[in-house]
Parts: C-alpha cells; structure tokens; sequence
C-alpha cells in the first residue's frame, strides 16, 4: 500500500531559516555529486550511444536535487532553489557543459520538478507524486537539451531520448529520492520539519 500523506497549509508560504539551510546543503551536496557524476557519466553515455538517445537513462542522476529538497523541506520553489544552486555549484566546480550551459537546464529540470507538488497543491507527499516530480524533471531536461543540443537530430534519438529521460527521472530522481527521504526521516533528522513528523503518524 502505497503511504499518501497530506500536509496542512498553515504556514506553507513562510519560509524559516532552517528551511533556507537545509535547502543550500542538499542543493550544495547534489551539486559535488553531479559534478562527480558527470566524470563518470560522459564515457558511459559514449557507449551507449550505440542506440540513438539511450544515453538520456543516465541522466536522472543529474535531476534528484529538486524532488528531495522539496520532499525534506516542504515549501514552493524548494525544487527549483535546489536544483538552481545545485547547478550553480556544479558548474563553478567546473562542468563539460560549460556555466550557462548547467545552470539553464539546472533551472528548467527544477521547475519541472516542482510542477509536479504545485500540481496537488502541496498537499500530498507520496511515492506517487515524488515519481511524477521526477519524471517531470527529465521531461523538462530533454526539451531544454533539445532546444540548446540536439536541433536537427533525427527523430528516433528525440523519442527515445525522451523516453528513456522521463524514465530515469523518475526512478533516480522520484522513486530513489522518495526511498533516501525516508530513509533520512526514519532517523529522526527531520524533527523540525514536517516531512519528518509526518512520519510518526
């Protein structure tokens, strides 16, 4: 049975201080990740490059900053802030894709990850939403590459990069992340939040 919980929205506007942090450290710890990550990445999509877009299954790696700090924190815009700086951190540290060229696509895959919370008004927090949350980042991945990369590729490596990119969001960046939150609240660290009392329900 699939868990579905439902937040009040007292107070859902106003973000605290401890909000902004927690934010700013996932966003910073993701940041160094997809910096590594892209290290390791680049080679691999190379291989897979034997089918047309296949290399898009690697890219949800790169779209989990905004489902898990809007899972943790609870706020609107927390996906969005997240992957904005996660973004910004990776590209200072210096990614192949350049500065403008990480941090557009970090802010596009972050509104995408939160269309998918503000779609049920923030009210609803579940392995469902936290999917479709990922899977909306890599659509939106793939029409930003799309638009900045890959004008004029052929059709079948626009389908099945598309494909193979929502599919990866939302297991790396949905279903993954929802596992980790839990994982993270079950230890009592979220007791200020109420992503972690709602867990003690």
């Amino acid at each position: 049975m699939v868990e579905s919980t439902q937040t009040a929205p007292s107070g859902l506007l106003r973000w605290r201080v401890v909000d902004v942090t927690v934010t700013a450290v996932i966003a910073v710890a993701s940041g160094v990740v997809f910096w590594g990550l892209g290290m390791v990445t680049v080679p691999l999509s190379t291989l897979m490059q034997v089918v047309p877009g296949l290399q898009a299954l690697t890219w949800g790696l790169f779209y989990f900053a905004g489902p898990l700090a809007a899972l943790v924190v609870r706020k609107p815009g927390a996906a969005i802030f997240a992957e904005l700086i996660a973004a910004l951190v990776e590209a200072v540290l210096g990614s192949h894709w350049g500065g403008l060229g990480t941090i557009i696509p970090g802010l596009v895959q972050g509104l995408g990850a939160e269309i998918a919370f503000a779609i049920v008004a923030y009210k609803i927090w579940n392995l469902g939403v936290a999917t479709l949350s990922g899977a909306m980042a890599g659509l939106a991945g793939m029409i930003i590459s799309w638009i900045m990369y890959y004008q004029g590729y052929g059709m079948d490596f626009i389908i099945i990069g598309f494909v193979c990119s929502v599919i990866s969001g939302a297991v790396f960046a949905g279903a993954l992340m929802w596992a980790l939150y839990k994982a993270i609240a079950a230890t009592g660290a979220l007791g200020h939040f109420a992503s972690g009392r709602d867990t003690r329900r």
